[in-house]
């Protein structure tokens, strides 16, 4: 009868333990998505910054060549994005929370869930699958029980659905335009990234005539991230320009806002000094004059004093 109340105890103890943990990971995760909720409220996408993201994002070769997936069905050639596209898209279009979650694992198989939120929007896709902990092969099939081995046949067979729920959240254009530009990257009709070539541009302009990226920023008006082709094109001018040294470098940029300041702050400091110098040279020698002088002058009017009485009396 003890040993019943025992274990009796010793089970709602357990549940009360469990009961604990799971409404302490529920209002975790729920401060996490309302966290997401309200920075993608205060720092909404711009479409036109990340439509220009992505298509720089396209140009990399690198990119380009795994952007598509190609596999034979039947008698046709089935292709489309790849998940790394899929991945790129989702972290350039902003404000979009994905990822593959494994719920629940059971003897021979896992329970998952891949997903793609757009957070700003509220649009969601979600994709709940199981997976077997086997592995088919021609040669048969294996029955996996490294936990290595489940992980990787989870993950695979989670990027497949998260591809799909990604896709399912970003406009179906931008995906367009997105392979389009991949596809002329590979047909080498495009040129490095626009951010790449900048940066570039800014170590030879450091480099050659000592001018620096913030200078060129203050000709140019605004911060590099804005910079288009065409300013770009303007910079190469410049470039050649001074290379064949038709202008001067002064003639294009000043010098940066903290040469300004701190030569600006030391003249001043110069200036004080010399007129504190001044000031304290011309107190001590008034300090010194002030009792000469005076002496002198009443011993000068002592003595002409003097002869005046001796004529008076």
């Amino acid at each position: 009868m003890s040993n019943d109340l025992a274990n009796e105890f010793a089970m709602q103890h357990s549940n009360q333990g469990s009961n604990v943990m799971l409404n302490t990971t529920v209002s975790r995760e729920m401060e996490e998505v309302k966290g997401q909720i309200f920075m993608a409220k205060q720092f909404p996408r711009n479409p036109f910054d990340a439509e220009k993201r992505i298509i720089d994002s396209c140009k990399r070769r690198s990119l380009a060549s795994t952007a598509m997936y190609s596999y034979p069905r039947g008698k046709t050639n089935v292709q489309g994005p790849s998940i790394r596209l899929a991945e790129v898209l989702a972290q350039n279009w902003g404000n979009i929370s994905f990822g593959v979650k494994e719920l629940e694992q059971r003897q021979g198989e896992s329970v998952a869930m891949a997903y793609a939120w757009d957070v700003e929007t509220n649009t969601r896709q979600e994709k709940i699958f199981t997976v077997p902990h086997l592995r088919y092969t021609k040669y048969g099939t294996t029955k996996l029980e490294d936990p290595r081995d489940i992980y990787e046949m989870v993950a695979n067979n989670g990027s497949r659905r998260l591809r799909a729920c990604i896709l399912g959240v970003i406009p179906g254009d931008i995906v367009e335009l997105a392979i389009e530009e991949c596809n002329k990257t590979l047909a080498g009709e495009n040129a490095s990234p626009l951010k790449d070539r900048l940066s570039r541009a800014f170590t030879s302009f450091k480099e050659n005539f000592d001018v620096t990226q913030e200078m060129i920023e203050d000709y140019f008006g605004y911060q590099s991230q804005e910079f288009s082709e065409k300013n770009f094109s303007d910079l190469i001018g410049i470039f050649n320009s001074l290379k064949d040294g038709q202008v001067k470098v002064s003639e294009y940029f000043e010098k940066s806002t903290k040469e300004k300041k701190s030569k600006k702050t030391i003249e001043n400091e110069f200036s004080n000094q010399k007129r504190d110098e001044i000031e304290e040279k011309t107190t001590k020698s008034d300090k010194v004059e002030k009792p000469k002088g005076s002496t002198s002058v009443k011993s000068k009017a002592d003595d002409n004093d003097g002869p005046q009485q001796e004529e008076l009396l």
